[in-house]
């Protein structure tokens, strides 16, 4: 069926001509008949089926015809990421690019809240942004939900894996009544959260299922490998010798995963980015950008980029790691083949996540073909024996030329500080035993016997000894024969020894 077949403005089709859109795909031939005349719909469609388009032009047309008679209408489009949200955005921009003083604003978190604080003031046709974001506007009465009269929910099935589930029930209430709003839900799987949601709060929703039993794209050219996870990288980089591609995409199970697979590639000579949930909003948006525009060839991601990417003419997708959900499978590897073009997937199964891969191929009623890594070209890998994260199992990385860096680097913490501890503490002893003259009270009694525990007599000793009080040579006192040398030191007696009994009357009192 053509766009030209359907009942739409000119406005509009001159809208899907300057979005290079001919002919109708399946999902919009089969939705937009039903959906143009203002019914609910409940669409279960795999990604990348062109279903972006089927709700933007059912809007439009009802935009136009309901402006035709002075009544404004608006849009609100939820999706469960800020990827797919933006994504959404660019598309519809396109598709509304000729009716005149329209507007659209994506609202998601993660950003600063003034630009979007700015464009509610402004004024919207169509609002996009992650449920979060959106909920929170409503909430303070900053979006007036009751002006909404279409209401869209893409990708509903990762939406509420997500746990986006009550967020959306309680948008539901914010907006005007079922029986004057129209509502559009999509998502790849129908399950049973998903109709309960469409019973309580559609309209009698029309169900159209699309290709059920497909799941996967026919176009995309599947390719299972397995290997040894040491060997994993290695014949990633034999691999992508071998196909050249231009542009390609990499999934991996973790964000540590996808940095250190990043490192690896650029010291390989690859032009490559990641792209991870736990960086920066802009950082994200800047790395699908530099991929888009051809300044970036490869991206490494998590699951977080395995929806609502729409990367054009992207030829192959890796999966590094096997998902752990076998959904994802299908949600990754439909980032190429979008809009019925062709494109590759490899799925590297290594030791660590190939028990996953009987859920997949179970979901998908398929085997994945295996491959056997045969007349694959020679390649160096030159980030061989590098250490990318500081974990035990990764801390002697392989290979020689490295190691011995990096342990000149270790040993002088652990090593010497040990040895420091270690000679500072007999130091100290042989010290004050030696300096105190060998006293038994700072030799013997400090180890077994405390101050307290010790007689008048033994601590006026102690303190004596310890605080320079005793002559030096204590022996040679009751030696002296004459009396003239013994009046000296009888009279130093009679000087120091009132210092003496004052400083211990100040210490300890009279004695009784």
């Amino acid at each position: 069926m053509l766009f030209s077949e359907l009942n739409l403005h000119q406005q509009v089709l001159d809208g899907t001509i300057a979005a290079g859109f001919e002919s109708c795909m399946p999902v919009q031939e089969k939705v937009l008949p039903v959906s143009i005349e203002g019914s609910d719909v409940m669409v279960q469609s795999k990604t990348g089926s062109g279903k972006t388009a089927v709700y933007v032009i059912t809007f439009l047309e009802k935009y136009l015809r309901n402006k035709e008679k002075g009544i404004n209408s608006s849009c609100l489009i939820i999706a469960p990421t800020r990827e797919l949200a933006q994504q959404i955005s660019d598309d519809a921009m396109i598709l509304c690019s000729k009716v005149e003083g329209f507007h659209i604003g994506v609202f998601y978190g993660g950003v600063g809240y003034e630009h979007q604080r700015k464009l509610l003031q402004m004024g919207c046709d169509i609002y996009v942004g992650t449920p979060g974001r959106l909920l929170e506007f409503m909430e303070h009465k900053e979006l007036d939900a009751k002006r909404i009269d279409t209401f869209v929910i893409d990708e509903a099935d990762r939406m509420f894996d997500m746990g986006f589930y009550p967020d959306v029930k309680k948008m539901f209430r914010f907006l005007p009544d079922k029986s004057i709003r129209q509502t559009l839900l999509f998502s790849a799987t129908l399950e049973m959260r998903i109709r309960n949601l469409a019973w309580e709060f559609m309209n009698d929703p029309a169900e159209i299922d699309l290709e059920p039993d497909k799941i996967t794209v026919e176009s995309i050219t599947q390719e299972l490998y397995h290997v040894a996870k040491s060997e994993k990288f290695m014949l990633l980089l034999q691999l992508l010798a071998a196909d050249t591609p231009e542009s390609a995409l990499l999934f991996t199970n973790s964000r540590h995963m996808a940095e250190e697979l990043c490192a690896r590639l650029r010291l390989n000579g690859y032009n490559a980015d990641y792209l991870t949930g736990d960086l920066p909003q802009a950082q994200r948006q800047k790395a699908l950008d530099k991929l888009k525009e051809g300044k970036t060839s490869f991206l490494v991601a998590t699951d977080v980029a395995a929806r609502g990417l729409q990367i054009d003419d992207l030829p192959l997708v890796v999966n590094y790691d096997i998902p752990e959900d076998y959904e994802n499978y299908v949600h990754r590897i439909g980032r190429t083949a979008r809009a019925g073009k062709s494109g590759k997937s490899i799925t590297l199964a290594d030791e660590e996540f190939v028990y996953g891969l009987e859920a997949i191929e179970k979901y998908i009623k398929m085997k994945i073909p295996v491959i056997w890594p045969d007349n694959l070209p020679e390649v160096e890998d030159l980030s061989l024996g590098k250490s990318w994260r500081i974990r035990p199992e990764r801390q002697q990385p392989a290979g020689g030329q490295h190691k011995k860096g990096q342990q000149k680097k270790k040993q002088p913490q652990k090593p010497q500080n040990a040895d420091r501890q270690n000679q500072a503490k007999p130091a100290p002893s042989r010290k004050t035993n030696s300096s105190k003259g060998g006293s038994k009270y700072s030799s013997d009694r400090t180890n077994t016997k405390s101050l307290g525990a010790m007689t008048e007599k033994e601590r006026m000793d102690y303190y004596r000894k310890k605080y320079g009080f005793e002559p030096k040579k204590k022996e040679e006192q009751p030696q002296a024969a004459k009396p003239a040398k013994a009046a000296k030191p009888a009279e130093n007696v009679q000087k120091e020894e009132p210092k003496k009994k004052g400083f211990f009357r100040r210490i300890f009192g009279k004695r009784k």
